[in-house]
């Protein structure tokens, strides 16, 4: 096992925009993937969101080997122009989170096809280190009730700025969709897991990601 950032950015883009600039958008962002910093991206429309206070349309999903990697990334010109030039014109919304996950060095680049849930959670005010390590404690053993999820990244977010309170993220990698439904279809253990931790929480999000080859990422 080594260590890897997860960097996750969610995307509100504005209503009537026009298909090609989405397009744009999606394009610039899978070719960052080229950038020598860059272990894995992928960038595409979220499949399925599951939380109605924040109405996110597309998500990026990138990982490196360090936070020195990560912030030669985002300090990119590359990176920068895209941002500028194709992002920010047609989003009214982001968000962005990273952390630090301990993965098999083989499994750091997920396959295409598969499907990802990400779940990020805000804790209410005042709680201490250990709610927070009870929070991170059930969120990582989920991978136990359900043999369908091939890997499991769970962290506390270590860049506040743009992460809008939230402060634990996971996500959980399946092979495809079928095995998304199958894991919604088990709603009792799902249930369970979550009053474990419901009073600890203010606000979560829940969100679904097919991970695409960057050549077909375009809507």
């Amino acid at each position: 096992m080594s260590q890897t950032i997860e960097h996750i950015v969610l995307f509100k883009v504005k209503e009537d925009t026009d298909s090609s600039k989405i397009n744009t958008m999606v394009n610039g962002l899978n070719g960052l993937s080229s950038l020598d910093q860059v272990l894995h991206l992928s960038a595409g429309p979220i499949y399925k969101n599951r939380s109605s206070s924040f109405n996110f349309t597309h998500m990026l999903h990138s990982r490196y080997k360090s936070k020195e990697d990560l912030g030669n990334y985002s300090a990119h010109q590359s990176h920068l122009s895209v941002v500028r030039e194709s992002v920010l014109p047609i989003c009214d919304d982001l968000m962005a989170v990273d952390w630090v996950a301990d993965l098999d060095d083989l499994a750091v680049v997920p396959k295409s096809g598969s499907v990802m849930r990400v779940s990020f959670l805000k804790l209410k005010e005042g709680l201490g280190e250990s709610e927070k390590g009870d929070v991170l404690k059930v969120i990582g053993g989920i991978k136990e009730h359900f043999g369908s999820i091939e890997q499991l990244s769970v962290g506390e977010n270590f860049s506040p700025a743009r992460a809008k309170g939230f402060s634990i993220a996971s996500l959980a990698i399946l092979p495809g969709l079928n095995e998304l439904e199958a894991l919604n279809s088990n709603e009792q253990v799902v249930k369970e897991q979550k009053e474990k931790v419901k009073e600890l929480l203010d606000s979560v999000i829940v969100l679904d990601y097919v991970i695409q080859s960057p050549q077909s990422a375009s809507l």
